[in-house]
């Protein structure tokens, strides 16, 4: 096991490296920009958001009203806080691949009938997702596919509503409307001891967004119940097992909204811990119909004809990152997502938008031959200052002849082939910031370089192929398996690698 993992806690080094490189801050300014002016379309494509939805389709199948619905959410839809909040995994803090993610529902009341119509968030599947991108699309509500589905779909590993990643009940995580939300229902208005916490310091946690309870006192239709908030039975303080920094102080208020979504006073949930820890809860009224409601351990198997119990959303689980990190002192508020840190923060001056132009860096000194040499861009490229023209060519041209450079030659060497900020470049390649890898290999390069052949050009190298790979995946060109060039779960009997031809008997 790594030294920083085992004598530190890794969700704490996890979690850093998340909020510097997964959503920089061009992409939240040119999203927010966008989104400020009704643009939520080119807010996606700031925030590397694929929309795969059409809005008049839905208004001629299921009435303008769900229509109407849908156009007021996508303008108040924040992009770049959805991307923000998403579900991640360790080591990398990459999007959670594969994933659908329900972030609203609308009753179906024209000619399709029947079932609801989600607006969901979809993840690539692990060997497709080069860019991090997120789709933006329509579920119909069918388990088996539906016309909403967008040209990926029918690839995609889980393409119905995750009962566990659900942002549907927690709108504060990516609709700016309701972003002030964000400070109650993560609990940071708790006690010292809490706020969250569950009482006590629990080292570990979950890849995906935590933080969530009631929206405070407000009689919001997915709010609390109004009349006594639900309290937590003081015996699950001691059910959770140790290693979880679970929010424990919120999950009776999120049962509640959780069961009233689904049109329950009371009843079962389960709370999923990890591969083996998943306690059942139930939430019961109060004695004699006295007392707020109380979430408690399960006395016992459900019993017939008991609807099953519900799965307490991962969101709802565990505590918010992002206050975490401030309690600890592990982030400044100021690295936060604007919306985040004003919710909690609420003093905290967020600092002016504009940021002064990039200026190429200053030249490096060189040890070279006892004497402090330069080098800098000229003319757009790495190039050494303190050597004529007539000196580099002839120790190209010994290099080419197996000699040894000049300690300035092989400094520009190194810096194409394996530079000091490769790290940081690989962090956003793969975080799928590509303009701000490229600006970074820029400033120390040059717009005008040519790399040559190491660790940094294989990184762009791979990079851009699995972009490709990619999009091969959204036109259904190609799956997880070599040679697979055909997207349905079956192909046809003469277009397999063995066709069975019928004989005539």
């Amino acid at each position: 096991m790594l030294t920083h993992i085992a004598n530190g806690d890794s969700r704490l080094s996890f979690w850093p490296r998340v909020r510097e490189f997964a959503v920089p801050p061009p992409m939240i300014e040119t999203s927010t920009a966008r989104r400020s002016v009704g643009d939520w379309a080119g807010a996606c494509a700031a925030a590397g958001v694929d929309v795969d939805l059409d809005v008049r389709s839905l208004a001629r199948s299921h009435g303008e009203d769900i229509a109407a619905q849908l156009r007021a959410d996508l303008r108040q839809l924040a992009p770049d806080l959805l991307r923000w909040h998403m579900p991640r995994v360790a080591p990398d803090g990459l999007l959670r691949p594969g994933l659908t993610i329900a972030l609203a529902k609308y009753a179906a009341t024209g000619p399709g009938g029947g079932s609801p119509v989600h607006l969901v968030a979809r993840t690539a599947p692990a060997w497709a997702d080069a860019g991090q991108r997120i789709s933006l699309a329509l579920w119909g509500g069918s388990r088996h596919g539906s016309r909403f589905e967008y040209a990926g779909a029918s690839r995609h590993p889980h393409p119905h509503p995750h009962p566990r990643f659900r942002l549907d009940l927690h709108r504060h995580l990516w609709d700016a409307r309701r972003t002030d939300e964000l400070r109650i229902r993560s609990g940071a208005d708790g006690p010292a001891g809490l706020g969250g916490f569950g009482g006590r310091a629990r080292s570990g946690g979950s890849g995906g967004s935590g933080g969530s309870g009631g929206s405070g006192g407000a009689c919001r239709l997915d709010g609390p119940p109004a009349d006594g908030t639900p309290v937590l039975d003081p015996a699950l303080w001691g059910a959770v097992p140790p290693g979880h920094r679970c929010a424990l102080d919120r999950w009776a208020p999120e049962a509640a909204i959780l069961l009233r979504a689904e049109g329950r006073a009371t009843g079962a949930v389960t709370v999923r811990l990890g591969a083996r820890a998943r306690p059942a809860l139930e939430l019961v009224g109060g004695p004699d119909g006295l007392g707020p409601p109380t979430l408690r351990l399960a006395t016992g198997p459900p019993d017939a004809g008991i609807p099953a119990p519900l799965v307490l959303p991962d969101a709802a689980t565990w505590v918010l990152p992002d206050l975490d990190l401030l309690r600890t002192g592990s982030i400044e508020a100021g690295r936060l997502h604007p919306l985040v840190a004003s919710a909690l923060v609420p003093d905290h001056v967020p600092p002016g938008s504009a940021r002064p132009p990039d200026r190429p860096g200053r030249p490096r000194l060189v040890e070279c031959r006892g004497e402090q040499h330069r080098i800098g861009l000229v003319d757009g490229v790495l190039a050494p200052l303190d050597h004529d023209p007539a000196e580099i060519r002839r120790e190209e041209l010994l290099v080419a002849l197996t000699g040894t450079p000049l300690p300035c030659l092989q400094v520009i060497d190194d810096a194409h082939r394996r530079p000091e900020c490769l790290e940081g470049v690989r962090e956003r390649l793969d975080h799928g910031d590509i303009a701000g890898a490229l600006a970074v290999v820029e400033q120390l390069l040059g717009p005008e370089a040519v790399l040559r052949e190491g660790a940094l050009r294989d990184e762009l190298e791979a990079a851009a192929q699995q972009r490709i790979t990619y999009g091969l995946y959204r036109s259904e060109l190609t799956g997880p398996g070599p040679g697979r060039l055909y997207p349905g779960p079956s192909r046809p009997r003469d277009l397999r690698s063995h066709p069975r031809h019928t004989q005539v008997r």
